[in-house]
């Protein structure tokens, strides 16, 4: 039986057992198990390694993709510009990391702006919006990232740089939520942006997929924006790492 399977924390509402266990049902593929490996630690993820040889692929999700970095073997060029891991290929003793979070997304938002190229507010600072920021750049499309702290970086403001100047939403249309706030149990969350300043010229491309429609989407929509939550983008990332293990 050939394995493949999750880490993370927690995993209850987990995306990728359900939807490689219907792929397996679905395409006929009867010597592959995919499982969920829930580990309150990182430091958990070598003897994981150790007591399952048989794993040949792992995908990476909150709060690791960054580090598990330093047990990896390898990443992948491409991944190694992004800085955060979410596919692992065990391979020959190696464990090499991938990001086709970046593909997924990529894949997903070129298609959903059919050619449109607006300038973007990544809303986070996690793994997941260093994915976000390469497929933007290789998109050519600018962007600025949103987080609590600026800390004086370059390209970087904070929320409440957003509340007091009106003129980035009157120049950034597409807001991108790579937080998980939102995410269930916690439907009634958001970050921390100025509803009022949105209008129906924005989009909000939300990362979160569970629920369907997340307070941050159903908020910017009730303003006019065009909303899309993650689920393609996971679904499209799923795809690709299936194919990197195979």
């Amino acid at each position: 039986m050939r394995k493949f399977g999750l880490i993370g924390y927690p995993l209850k509402h987990s995306f990728s057992g359900k939807y490689f266990a219907e792929k397996f049902e679905r395409e006929g593929i009867h010597d592959c198990q995919y499982d969920l490996y829930e580990i309150d630690t990182i430091g958990k993820f070598p003897e994981l390694i150790k007591n399952n040889p048989s794993l040949e692929g792992v995908n990476v999700t909150i709060p690791y993709k960054e580090q598990v970095i330093p047990y990896l073997d390898e990443l992948e060029p491409g991944c190694k510009a992004i800085g955060a891991v979410n596919c692992i290929k065990a391979q020959e003793g190696k464990l090499i990391g991938y990001n086709t979070d970046y593909i997924g997304f990529k894949e997903s938002l070129d298609a959903w702006l059919d050619g449109q190229r607006p300038k973007t507010l990544i809303l986070g600072t996690g793994g997941a919006s260093k994915a976000v920021k390469q497929a933007l750049e290789s998109l050519d499309m600018p962007y600025l990232m949103v987080s609590r702290n600026a800390n004086g970086q370059n390209g970087r403001i904070t929320y409440d740089d957003l509340i007091k100047n009106e003129q980035y939403l009157q120049e950034y249309f597409l807001i991108v939520n790579t937080t998980p706030l939102g995410t269930f149990p916690n439907t009634e969350e958001m970050p921390a942006i100025p509803v009022d300043q949105i209008g129906r010229e924005h989009k909000v491309y939300d990362l979160v997929y569970n629920p369907e429609k997340t307070f941050l989407m159903r908020s910017l929509e009730a303003r006019g924006a065009v909303v899309k939550n993650g689920l393609e983008m996971l679904q499209l990332q799923a795809e690709a790492a299936w194919k990197i293990w195979n």
